[in-house]
């Protein structure tokens, strides 16, 4: 290979080196002659990375391999085939058709003296009916499972796409797809990150690395060069920052080694799973996560495997299924066994009314001929058997998840886990967090306090580096520009009138945006003071929520940069830069005037206000607020200090107001929520006084309101035990009804307010809890909700991992969406549910009627092909494809308790079956008196009579009133007008036209085939005016139950 012609190192050398870890890895790399001798032999340096010309990126993926992972293959369409056969319903069906036909074949001999019975040559369709059925219910199962596949694989695709990662290349600091890093690139990473390669760490600002994806231990290790250089793909940064030279991806990574030998074991895996499948069905999970992934999602960001769970898991997941799935699998099971029970009790009473007629009365003697009679019985109740299993069910939950989640996608919703769409329709409390969710995230600082002097009220009015002394401009413009990632930036827009483009950070672009505002270039600021150059830095987070950096003074010694939030900033400052630039002695009551005359009133205008300071230690004459050190022992030992130590005494500098504007959509999808009977309530980080103000411009509180306001530290008071310190419920149940905005929190009072929440039985129904999330810290709380919202611009990819859905778009409006599709999913479900029991019911009942008054089945087996089959996939699919309307919102959740059969709902299926019997009822016993001549009598048709116009005409009605039944099926919550936007949904009355027109094509033209006789004009008007009164029948049944309820309240 020609490594060893252009690179000092061989990619088999490079895998070896990264097994190793901690001392023994530190040897290793000094073996190579360090880090930057790796780098030297990979023809990379750490300030200026790769020069990025495609022949070389090209040729670093052929020698040392692409950062891709081959995904999974796909199963094949003969798979998916297979997997839809094993179906205990089709089984069933399987099982029957085999004996139908079989039987049909059969011709025992008759007996002698007997007189020969003109039989059908036609006996064989029964069982080739209940065959094609199997056939047409497996098609249409595998191809909805194939294009489902296909289509959940180019989402992944999609979001693979998108995921960039920080590089430097020609100098530069470029934002490089995940799949085209290459090694020898130079990667900066940071708090949050999900590393995507393999790599030498080359710089540390206390980086701190959860390996447990791989080590499965959860403790964070220290990386440096000196302690720990090896950081691997698919571990997360969970503290600092720093430089990591890649030397293995794709396959050649750890993770990918991994991914390959799992991927060699993958069917020894799926045989294990399927073994362990057996679960109880009645069983179900209120949390949306285990096991509900997508199917076959392709490897993570920067090819990191899924866990074997996630890469089995199906579309709803194996072994566990969410509150409608548990519901509806139970429910489908006991129809089942309803119609089992029916069915052998047809057969029964068939058996012995027949051998009691025939050799009790008649004195009939046995005879092998006889079996052909008993036959039929079994396959009238095997019809009864194939009307009564609800095998459209399962397909109209699968078409109605598959089509909300591909619809979802254009509202900015990208759906990981496909029963997050159906919980979050019972949503019942959403915990936001403010900035880019209920706010636009485009920050602009618009308010300063410099040298005593308040820049207000907006930005036209801050200063210019001009009008500040000379030493504060230095000290905020290098203070800002330094202590910020370097991997934020401000750029220009290409409109002259457009606004500059943000990247990473949104808060530090604001602060760069600040220095651009007083005149000066912070990236010749950087140049000047390469990250390289850096002492330490300690990075923001959560918990800290300050970020500070220690830079080497020209003139010798160290200066340590901190901003913040104010309240903590100042805390930890002892003097202040006042009028003129002058250093004063920052006093408690000082502190406390600057508080309540510049900081509150920033944060009541909705401004987050940063506070920015600073510490120098010199080795010569130090002033007051400078801390002298003895150069002869060296510089300051920092680490060895403790944080605590160096950011103390501080000289605050600068206070920033930075205002972040409400968007402009959420007050009114903040008023939706509300009306849905949603509770929405804001998480942040900001100071409570800002967090108040942005709430009420939101409408989640308003003056006058009892509701709760309160900080972290509030929170923590009054929800504690206060001798052991723990989280109690009782004192949660007291707090959170009322809670309405938690300002200052931490990560861990998030969680326990969801954990809360979730577990408190205040209510009748149990709380479903939505939580929106973008940090690598709230990934418990993501894990902990019923529904985890992560931020797609904003979020980690920790918290993406952790969450259920992505808003692409970081926008509240979005999570309202979310719940319309969510209620769309579940009324979705109810319609088809309403359809289907009222077709079980009717048909069951006619079956069995008909079969023990006539002993013969009015609705032959090939004629259930048409109605249980045919008609329940497109009903199914009419009915799963309705799109939302807002009236989904002006009701309150269904609540996890409800049952899948609301009262409305019953009394639906019970007054249409009540009409649908009593047409069809009368119809078979009395058709021959309401039209003499033209059909003939119940008595006189046999199991051996050809097509009559009698059952004909009964197959007729019964159809066409199902289908009239399916408009009314379209409203599931006692609305009048059933037509309502039945236009806007081409897809349900293509389906319908389509169905009515084969209907009569079967009706003219089926023949012997679908047992019809072909009816006059006169006998279609019948049918169709019976079955139109489906529709008046409703309304009546609506306004009755209107009236029943009026009068009980009026009692």
């Amino acid at each position: 290979m020609a490594a060893g012609s252009r690179y000092g190192v061989t990619l088999k050398q490079l895998r070896e080196l990264m097994e190793n870890k901690e001392l023994e890895g530190v040897q290793k790399v000094q073996d190579f002659g360090g880090v930057h001798e790796i780098a030297r032999k990979l023809n990379t340096s750490e300030a200026a990375g790769l020069s990025g010309e495609k022949s070389d990126l090209e040729h670093r993926q052929d020698v040392f391999g692409s950062n891709t992972i081959p995904p999974k293959p796909p199963k094949t369409f003969l798979q998916l085939v297979w997997e839809a056969l094993q179906d205990v319903t089709l089984i069933i069906l399987q099982v029957a058709a085999v004996v139908s036909l079989a039987l049909s074949f059969y011709k025992p001999p008759k007996g002698g003296g007997d007189i020969e019975e003109e039989e059908h040559s036609t006996d064989w369709i029964e069982g080739l009916a209940i065959l094609l059925a199997v056939v047409i219910v497996v098609l249409v199962t595998a191809f909805n499972d194939w294009s489902k596949e296909k289509q959940f694989r180019g989402l992944q695709d999609r979001i693979e796409g998108e995921q960039t990662f920080s590089v430097i290349r020609s100098n530069t600091m470029t934002q490089v797809q995940v799949g085209e890093i290459v090694v020898g690139d130079i990667i900066s990473v940071k708090y949050g990150d999900l590393l995507p390669a393999d790599g030498l760490v080359m710089q540390s600002n206390d980086l701190k690395v959860d390996e447990s994806s791989l080590t499965g231990e959860s403790d964070q290790v220290k990386k440096g060069v000196a302690c720990d250089p090896m950081v691997l793909s698919g571990t997360h940064i969970m503290e600092g920052s720093g430089k990591v030279l890649v030397t293995a991806v794709g396959v050649n990574s750890q993770a990918g080694i991994i991914f390959t030998l799992l991927g060699a074991a993958a069917e020894e895996i799926d045989e294990v799973e399927k073994k362990k499948k057996k679960v109880d069905v009645e069983e179900g999970v209120g949390n949306a996560h285990p096991n509900h992934t997508l199917p076959n999602s392709t490897p993570g960001k920067g090819g990191v495997p899924d866990s074997p769970e996630r890469e089995i898991g199906g579309e709803c997941g194996d072994e566990e299924k969410s509150v409608l799935q548990a519901k509806l699998t139970n429910l489908a099971i006991q129809i089942g066994y309803g119609g089992m029970a029916v069915s052998l009790i047809t057969v029964i009473i068939l058996s012995i009314r027949f051998s009691v007629d025939e050799f009790y009365y008649n004195g009939s003697d046995w005879n092998l001929y006889y079996i052909n009679y008993y036959v039929k019985f079994v396959i009238i109740g095997v019809t009864v058997l194939v009307v009564a299993v609800p095998e459209g069910l399962p397909l109209a939950v699968t078409l109605s998840l598959a089509y909300s989640v591909k619809k979802m996608m254009a509202d900015n919703n990208l759906v990981r886990h496909l029963d997050a769409c159906e919980t979050m329709g019972n949503a019942t409390t959403i915990c936001s967090d403010k900035t880019g969710t209920l706010t636009t995230n485009r920050m602009t600082v618009v308010q300063a306090y410099v040298c005593s002097h308040h820049y207000q009220p907006n930005r036209q009015d801050l200063p210019k580096i001009r009008d500040l002394p000379q030493h504060v401009g230095v000290l905020i413009t290098q203070g800002i520009a330094v202590n910020s990632s370097y991997s934020s930036d401000v750029k220009s827009s290409a409109e002259p009138s457009g606004l500059p483009t943000q990247i990473g950070n949104k808060t530090e672009c604001a602060m760069l945006g600040f220095v651009i505002d007083l005149g000066v270039d912070y990236r010749q600021l950087r140049k000047d003071m390469p990250d390289t150059r850096f002492k330490k830095v300690y990075t923001f987070n959560s918990a800290r929520k300050s970020m500070s950096t220690i830079i080497p003074l020209d003139n010798g010694g160290f200066r340590v940069y901190t901003k913040g939030a104010s309240e903590i900033v100042m805390k930890k400052c002892s003097f202040l830069v006042g009028e003129g630039g002058k250093i004063e002695a920052f006093t408690t009551a000082h502190q406390d005037r600057l508080v309540s005359t510049v900081i509150e009133p920033m944060a009541k205008d909705g401004l987050r206000t940063i506070s920015i300071a600073y510490r120098d230690f010199v080795p010569g004459k130090a002033d007051k607020n400078q801390v002298h050190y003895d150069s002869s022992t060296g510089d300051p030992n920092f680490e060895n200090m403790g944080e605590d130590n160096v950011i103390a005494n501080m000289t605050c500098f600068c206070v920033v107001g930075i205002e972040d504007p409400v968007r402009d959509e959420v007050p009114e999808a903040i008023k939706q929520c509300q009306r849905a009977g949603i509770t929405v309530r804001m998480v942040t980080g900001d100071n409570i006084n800002t967090a108040r103000a942005i709430a009420t411009k939101c409408g989640i509180i308003k003056p006058g309101d009892s509701f709760l306001a309160m900080d972290g530290e509030e929170f923590n008071t009054r929800v504690r035990d206060p001798e052991t310190g723990e989280v109690k419920q009782e004192l949660m149940d007291r707090v959170w009804p009322q809670l309405r905005v938690l300002a200052r929190s931490q990560p861990k009072d998030k969680y326990n307010l969801v954990k809360g929440i979730i577990a408190s039985r205040l209510t009748v129904n149990r709380e479903v809890v939505a939580v929106t999330g973008d940090g690598t810290n709230d990934a418990p709380a993501l894990k902990e909700a019923d529904v985890g919202f992560a931020m797609g611009i904003a979020g980690t990819e920790v918290a993406k991992e952790a969450s259920d859905i992505i808003l692409t778009d970081d926008n509240f409006n979005s999570i309202v969406a979310a719940v319309m599709w969510g209620r769309n999913v579940y009324d979705s479900i109810s319609k088809f549910l309403q359809f289907q029991l009222t077709v079980n019911i009717v048909a069951i009942i006619i079956s069995f009627v008909g079969a023990c008054v006539t002993s013969v089945s009015p609705l032959k087996a090939v004629q259930m092909l048409w109605i249980n089959l045919i008609m329940d996939t497109l009903a199914a699919l009419a009915l799963a494809t309705e799109l939302p309307t807002p009236s989904l919102l002006d009701r309150s959740p269904y609540g996890r308790t409800a049952s899948l059969v609301s009262p409305h709902m019953a009394r639906s299926i019970l007054s249409q079956a009540m009409y649908q019997l009593t047409v069809l009822l009368v119809m078979l016993f009395m058709g021959q008196k309401m039209l003499p001549d033209q059909v003939e009598s119940y008595q006189d048709i046999t199991l051996s009579s050809p097509p009559t116009h009698l059952f004909t005409i009964i197959f007729n009605t019964f159809l066409l009133m199902t289908l009239f039944n399916e408009v009314n099926c379209r409203k599931v919550h006692g609305e009048m007008n059933v037509f309502s936007g039945l236009f806007s949904n081409p897809i349900f009355y293509i389906i319908w036209i389509a169905t009515l027109v084969s209907q009569i094509l079967i009706v003219q033209f089926g023949g012997p085939v679908f047992s019809t006789a072909p009816l006059s004009a006169a006998q279609w008007g019948v049918c169709l005016g019976l079955a139109g009164g489906v529709l008046v029948w409703h309304q009546v049944g609506l306004l009755v139950g209107r009236g029943w309820l009026e009068w009980r309240k009026w009692r």
